[in-house]
């Protein structure tokens, strides 16, 4: 084997009684980062802008977690309602486990919601500026958060000897892979790819209608993660001999494709 970066040996800090979860402390970092750069851009979008992410992010980042849990229950079953599984484990967010498509739904709904209600008050523009304000923000957020599945040793792909790949402790390996001890690191593959995702729409959505920024975050994600999905070996239900997620990333990005070219009618 070729030299590898390795797993972290903790994927916890204890401070007396306290227990600090990396994974929690990346989301918290990604939601932080999220929100100052969303209320930067609307700021410059509006000079009405001023508070206006920071409400709406008390309804949504809670709605957004607890969507994105409900998702990745409801796609990964066996591991809470099988034979050997927990269902209290459901409720352990720390250990890893959130579903980005449901965390956007659910997430971005309470926002439109709480933005509307704000609107009835001040004369804000349109949602879909909101939204295209946010949209860096959130895959840089991913991006950070995707880094708490290191520290918790899962959602690595295939085995893989060369000098980036994964060294992975043998407790994280799944069944049928004990023998290999490095594995293409995946979390860092879409990390990579959700900060080169937001770069994009910060340099090319100067030039695009309200709306479009989101859309094609929507489609660039789903672009990356359909290849990402590919080489994953962690437990997934299946359709067709395919991860869901991978059906689910055409069907979102064929959406967001749509959802884009309707928006270039969007009035500037």
């Amino acid at each position: 084997m070729l030299l590898a970066f390795p797993t972290p040996s903790s994927s916890a800090l204890e401070i007396g009684p306290l227990t600090i979860h990396y994974y929690a402390l990346c989301i918290i970092t990604g939601v932080a980062v999220a929100i100052w750069l969303g209320d930067k851009r609307f700021r410059a979008a509006t000079p009405l802008g001023a508070h206006v992410v920071s409400e709406v992010a008390i309804t949504a980042v809670p709605a957004g977690v607890i969507g994105g849990r409900i998702y990745h229950v409801i796609t990964s079953p066996s591991a809470y309602f099988g034979s050997n599984g927990h269902p209290l484990d459901a409720f352990k967010i720390w250990q890893g486990g959130l579903g980005i498509w449901g965390a956007i739904s659910l997430g971005l709904l309470a926002a439109s919601l709480r933005y509307r209600s704000l609107q009835k008050k001040t004369d804000l523009p349109p949602f879909a500026v909101f939204a295209d304000a946010l949209a860096p923000g959130i895959v840089i957020a991913q991006a950070i958060g995707r880094f708490g599945n290191w520290f918790n040793g899962e959602l690595f792909g295939r085995p893989l000897d060369t000098w980036w790949a994964l060294d992975v402790p043998l407790k994280y390996r799944p069944t049928g892979y004990s023998q290999f001890q490095s594995f293409h690191p995946t979390f860092l593959y879409e990390s990579v790819w959700c900060f080169a995702v937001a770069a994009f729409l910060i340099i090319a959505g100067k030039k695009w209608r309200p709306g479009q920024v989101f859309s094609a975050y929507v489609m660039a994600y789903c672009l990356g993660r359909f290849f990402i999905e590919l080489i994953r070996i962690d437990t997934a239900n299946t359709i067709g001999g395919l991860r869901v997620n991978v059906w689910v990333s055409v069907i979102v990005a064929l959406i967001a494709a749509i959802s884009f070219a309707r928006a270039s009618k969007n009035p500037r």
